[in-house]
């Protein structure tokens, strides 16, 4: 049986690869309309193989919720239509003009997205979609992308139709005949609505042909395609109202405590009922696999653990407590492996995507060596590969785990400037000060000042002073016994002088400097290209700081923020055109740094 999973190989071949995350939201070229659209990733593909990134890793593109979060979707199926490169559409020509004011009202550069553009492409999609209405809806190919896609088209289309018709009201706050999908109501709604719910499957349609092409570019280019499957789909989601049996409502996904969430994270999803899916053969995650392979060669498995095991808080929680007081379902440590292992051996029979997964953060034993077991490779993070018990040490580029894919920054994370900046030698102070609470008689405020150099701490992180050069000298001040400190001696020994050990780690000579600047950076990406694992993937934002365009301040240039609702979340735009990054001067330097690290 493994031997035959292990053919997952096959299509992409075992050897060193280097690759590049590229948000579409945060791409722009000079015909863009206030966001990246598929047109752009043509762009972003000539890039990839001027530089000798075979690999180009893309965020889920599925339709965006109120939140922006490409991980919390109304559908694990349909794609954002406004991704939608308005110049493939023939009747461009007649839309001229409104297409000049949209681009007017929402120009580029900018520094984040506006995401009013949604409506008005959309709206402006539907004009075009009305102009030729009769020879939309009976289009053979049209028809045959319906029948193709029929276990979820439909209902998302009702969804999107029926939720517009409430002004956008989560489907739990309908009237209880359409929550509970009454037949008669819901085709009598469709027969009222029926142009509605064409644009609707009309746009995914057109989304589809448009990424399918995208994939065909890409592989005339040699560039293979990286997708992102989310663990979970919103609550308020044509997935969750189709097929509630599916999720358990009367919980909330989210993560525990850790030492960069101290309250943990509440991300409000459902988690799945795994007992009920299976019964029904897996077919939901089996269409999810089908429509996916549409467009990707590889595939990402977001949060994989949550397979195994998922971090589950009552539903009825106040939000402010965020992961705090929830459980790890199911509860019973001895069932976490038939779970997780199941469910991936069952992914890899039901596709040809070639299966990666995110495994960060803390991972039972039994999902590292399941992962082993599949030939699946998980994520090696430089920040975090340490050696945690004896000598608290960056790990070699030799010692990375061989299946794996080695990386400076995730989507979640600091760029990689600003972790050196600003976290690199430091601990969380919220965190820190639980611990202080937990311990009940250490007073934060009263140790704050002296564990750390406040004037060197900023975004949440608290420096270690330099004379805070000893387990002893931490013990002394914090005024407990040595072995009621485990947890404080644990952060001391693997964040203190964290800046200077990575220093000496990545062969930088003279003075440690502590703001960073390219040289530093070309170090560090160095390593990552350079490890053992058999995949390099990182941030477009990294290989930018490169030309130093994260100035004056690095902080600000991140994708998300975990555990937090914000317009900054999901809307990052780079501060230059791909035009611009096709030009310049880097592309010479990340080709060579590539082909010297042998993954070309």
């Amino acid at each position: 049986m493994l031997d035959k999973l292990k053919n997952n190989w096959k299509g992409i071949g075992k050897h060193r690869r280097a690759g590049v995350v590229v948000p579409l939201f945060s791409i722009y070229s000079k015909d863009s309309i206030g966001i990246g659209d598929f047109g752009d990733l043509r762009l972003v593909i000539d890039w990839c193989k001027k530089t000798g990134n075979s690999i180009l890793q893309l965020l889920p593109l599925n339709y965006l919720g109120g939140l922006n979060c490409p991980y919390d979707c109304l559908s694990s199926f349909a794609l954002e239509p406004v991704y939608l490169d308005l110049k493939g559409f023939y009747q461009i020509e007649s839309f001229k003009e409104e297409i000049c004011k949209l681009k007017e009202r929402f120009p580029f550069p900018r520094t984040y997205v506006d995401y009013a553009i949604r409506k008005e492409k959309i709206r402006l999609l539907k004009e075009m979609f009305l102009s030729d209405y009769q020879n939309n809806s009976s289009e053979i190919e049209f028809r045959d992308f319906i029948k193709n896609n029929q276990y979820w088209i439909e209902d998302f289309a009702l969804y999107k139709v029926i939720k517009d018709y409430h002004q956008g009201k989560p489907w739990y706050e309908w009237e209880i005949f359409l929550q509970k999908r009454d037949k008669r109501n819901l085709e009598r709604f469709k027969r009222e609505y029926l142009k509605e719910v064409l644009f609707e499957m009309w746009l995914q349609w057109q989304a589809f042909k448009q990424l399918r092409k995208i994939k065909s570019y890409a592989q005339q280019n040699n560039i293979l395609l990286k997708g992102d499957l989310p663990l979970l789909v919103s609550r308020d989601s044509a997935d969750v109202w189709a097929h509630p049996e599916y999720f358990k409502l009367d919980l909330a996904a989210g993560a525990p405590p850790d030492m960069y969430c101290a309250k943990g994270q509440r991300w409000g999803m459902a988690p799945y009922n795994w007992e009920i899916i299976a019964k029904d053969r897996y077919r939901y995650l089996k269409e999810k696999l089908r429509y996916l392979g549409n467009f990707y060669d590889i595939l990402r498995i977001d949060h994989v653990v949550g397979l195994f095991r998922i971090w589950s808080i009552p539903y009825n929680e106040p939000l402010e407590n965020q992961g705090l007081n929830g459980f790890f379902d199911p509860e019973d440590e001895t069932k976490w492996e038939e779970r997780g292992r199941g469910i991936l051996i069952k992914m890899l029979e039901n596709t040809e995507l070639f299966l990666c997964a995110e495994d960060l953060g803390v991972i039972p034993e039994v999902c590292t060596r399941t992962l082993q077991d599949l030939e699946i490779p998980g994520n090696d993070v430089q920040r975090w590969k340490k050696d945690y018990k004896i000598s608290h040490d960056f790990l070699k580029p030799e010692q990375y785990r061989l299946l794996s894919v080695s990386m400076l920054s995730t989507h979640d994370t600091t760029n990689w400037p600003a972790w050196w900046q600003y976290e690199a030698g430091t601990v969380d102070e919220e965190l820190f000060k639980r611990r202080c609470s937990d311990h009940r008689n250490i007073g934060f405020e009263a140790v704050k000042d002296r564990l750390f150099d406040l004037g060197c701490s900023r975004h949440g992180r608290l420096r270690w002073r330099q004379e805070i050069n000893s387990v002893e000298k931490l013990v002394e001040i914090l005024g407990k016994k040595k072995e009621e400190l485990a947890d404080f001696i644990d952060f001391y020994q693997n964040t203190y002088k964290e800046k200077e050990k990575l220093w000496n780690h990545l062969g930088l000579k003279g003075e440690m400097r502590e703001e960073v600047d390219p040289e530093i950076l070309r170090y560090a990406l160095r390593i990552t290209l350079k490890a053992n694992s058999v995949f390099c993937i990182n941030t477009i934002i990294d290989y930018l700081g490169l030309l130093d365009l994260l100035k004056p301040d690095p902080y600000p240039y991140r994708i998300n923020t975990p555990g937090t609702i914000s317009e900054k979340n999901w809307s990052l735009v780079i501060p230059l055109s791909l035009e611009d990054l096709l030009a310049s001067q880097i592309n010479k330097e990340i080709y060579e740094m590539i082909v010297s690290s042998g993954r070309i």
